[in-house]
């Protein structure tokens, strides 16, 4: 039995937490971060051909010690690649955003918790690119 598409609320919700995170990225913004990620979160990337592990809590550190792409007047260029949905409590987003001269693709996994839709789980890609 074929499973019934997701509703547009959902889809809503969800898109609702990726522009929580894409702002607060943008602004420097821990808190807003903070309430796009569950507790649990952690982030991924490679680093010399292997896998780094950051913590949500040591990135928000990070976040907070470190000038804003918004208050450096950088562009803010961010957008939704795909959304893709399992049932109604798991969903994987693909998404390209900048924090010049670094671009990124990220994949962002999220789960419908108590308290709803929250990342739980990042992984990206860096490109540095010249300006």
């Amino acid at each position: 039995m074929p499973e019934a598409p997701p509703t547009l609320p959902e889809l809503a919700a969800i898109e609702a937490v990726v522009r929580l995170y894409l702002d607060g990225l943008h602004e420097g913004d821990a808190e807003k971060l903070a309430r796009a990620f569950h507790p649990c979160a952690h982030l991924y990337s490679l680093s010399a051909g292997e896998v780094a592990d950051l913590p949500r809590e040591e990135w928000l550190a990070a976040v907070r010690a470190r000038p804003s792409a918004q208050s450096q007047g950088l562009v803010r260029e961010d957008r939704i690649l795909a959304i893709d949905l399992a049932g109604e409590e798991a969903a994987c987003v693909k998404l390209a955003c900048c924090l010049p001269p670094r671009w990124f693709t990220d994949y962002l996994l999220l789960l419908k918790t108590a308290e709803g839709w929250r990342i739980v789980s990042k992984a990206f890609r860096t490109e540095t690119r010249a300006g």
